[in-house]
């Protein structure tokens, strides 16, 4: 389903937890990158930790996280941030008062007169098959559970403005290139559900840019979100993510003028490599891109559950 707010609030943030993330100690980047079958990015840590009980409920009219929460976030964070202090080096921590197990970090760039945020967004829902319970969790507090892989999601979105108040910054305004993905409807009844084009337009979008033959499923680097184009960052260490800035902004400037023929040809259709209109805007796609990949291999294999995963390395250039 899209996600339709045109801002990120930055309704609280933690002193203690920003000084957590201050300059950490850095350490060999020893995580590997990974993708589970259901298509959920994660980072494979080193070393076991702990993702503690928390609350389950928070009103969303508070945007003061409780103690409580905050004893379990620092307790987490202090477990997580030693071994892959490079992930939240120059990071600031936000609480999303809507999505209360997606603790957020983010950083701003600036180029030219463009801003851009990279937010990350961790997930400390517990998933069958990925972690140990060793606290059951009751109708008031969440799993207490043993893991290596940290799930989350690392975007670029593109921004309209830095909204201010008493020069402190109040939220994010995301500049949005795409008018509507909701295409209609399908069941009756109960069973009523909303289409969206966003996983359809998620893949034009990254098929554009992957040269033909170059294996990247399930990485698709340029997403449909927020009624915008965001990038996937793979690095997610300082370097990095810089590396994958003019990735984003030169996908931009290809798809903006002709998003309108895209949506368009997924009116009414699912993505393929075959439609007309792919055909062509691949032809169109500049030489920029065809060594941009080279370092990308997505190696499939079997876990310690027998369950497939995909192991991703890529080195941004």
């Amino acid at each position: 389903m899209e996600k339709t707010s045109d801002e990120i609030r930055l309704s609280y943030t933690n002193v203690d937890i920003n000084e957590m993330l201050k300059t950490p100690t850095r350490v060999p980047g020893s995580w590997t990158c990974h993708y589970n079958q259901n298509e959920s990015f994660f980072l494979k840590l080193p070393s076991p930790f702990t993702v503690p009980h928390f609350p389950v409920y928070h009103r969303i009219e508070e945007t003061h996280p409780s103690l409580e929460y905050l004893s379990a976030l620092k307790a987490f964070l202090s477990e997580v941030i030693p071994q892959v202090p490079q992930v939240f080096e120059g990071l600031t921590y936000f609480f999303d008062p809507t999505e209360i197990f997606h603790p957020c970090f983010f950083q701003l760039y600036r180029v030219g007169d463009q801003h851009f945020l990279y937010l990350i967004r961790l997930d400390l829902t517990y998933k069958a098959n990925e972690g140990e319970i060793i606290g059951a969790g009751t109708n008031d507090i969440s799993h207490k559970y043993i893991t290596q892989n940290l799930f989350l999601e690392s975007d670029f979105i593109p921004l309209e403005e830095v909204i201010l108040s008493n020069g402190r910054m109040q939220a994010f305004k995301i500049k949005q290139y795409i008018s509507q993905t909701w295409i209609g409807e399908t069941g009756r009844g109960y069973f009523l559900q909303g289409i969206w084009m966003d996983e359809e337009l998620t893949r034009f979008f990254s098929r554009l840019f992957i040269p033909e033959g170059r294996r990247s499923y399930p990485y698709f680097p340029f997403t449909c979100k927020y009624k915008t184009i965001c990038h996937t960052v793979l690095n997610l260490e300082p370097e990095g993510r810089k590396r994958h800035l003019p990735f984003l902004i030169k996908a931009i400037d290809f798809l903006v003028p002709r998003l309108s023929d895209i949506q368009k040809s997924l009116k009414n259709k699912e993505f393929s490599e075959a439609l007309p209109e792919f055909i062509k805007m691949k032809r169109e796609v500049p030489s920029y891109w065809n060594n941009i990949w080279n370092s990308l291999t997505v190696t499939p294999y079997l876990n310690d559950r027998d369950m497939k995963e995909f192991l991703v390395e890529f080195r941004a250039i």
